[in-house]
């Protein structure tokens, strides 16, 4: 339980650029180093954060800390990557506002989210490789092109394309998922 919560304090309060990489480092650490959750857990946990309201990140870590060691994991796990961060974020916020007209501060936070898109990316890849390993290319290249489609051109709701997804894997499931 005390390495969960190490590691939940660790991802949870340096890895920068949001939800997505921090979801990332949380895949490296839960199943390839560590092999406390499958592909498919990791992936349910991951998929049950998204459609829930609020913040994905503390739904996922309260989800895999439950999977791990039941309520007191889901506790630590929301304990641990919350309150360091949200001081932290208090006091970024403070000196960013004291400092946003300087240009170097400027050049900073635009490198800043330029290196979040990659890091989001990256972790998106990390999700969809697998899929494509075991065959499912074409599948998952419409899934995931639709759901980019139905965000940035049509504004869908994102809990509407995850519905939709659902369907979709529900009635066309891939080969072999279904008996």
């Amino acid at each position: 339980m005390w390495e969960f919560f190490s590691i939940c304090l660790r991802i949870g309060n340096l890895t920068f650029g949001g939800g997505d990489p921090t979801m990332s480092a949380f895949y490296r650490e839960f199943v390839e180093r560590r092999g406390w959750m499958t592909r498919e857990q990791y992936a349910t946990a991951y998929a049950l954060a998204r459609v829930t309201p609020g913040t994905n990140l503390l739904a996922f870590s309260a989800g895999s800390g439950f999977l791990l060691h039941g309520w007191l994991g889901a506790l630590a796990a929301v304990i641990a990557i919350s309150v360091p961060s949200s001081l932290l974020v208090v006091w970024i916020s403070a000196g960013y506002q004291a400092g946003r007209v300087n240009p170097l501060v400027a050049a900073v936070v635009g490198g800043i989210i330029a290196s979040a898109i990659g890091m989001m990316v990256a972790s998106a890849w990390q999700l969809v490789q697998p899929r494509i390993k075991e065959g499912q290319w074409l599948r998952t290249l419409l899934l995931v092109v639709g759901a980019m489609i139905g965000l940035s051109v049509f504004h869908i709701t994102p809990i509407l394309i995850l519905l939709v997804a659902g369907l979709i894997g529900y009635f066309l499931p891939a080969q072999g998922q279904r008996a």
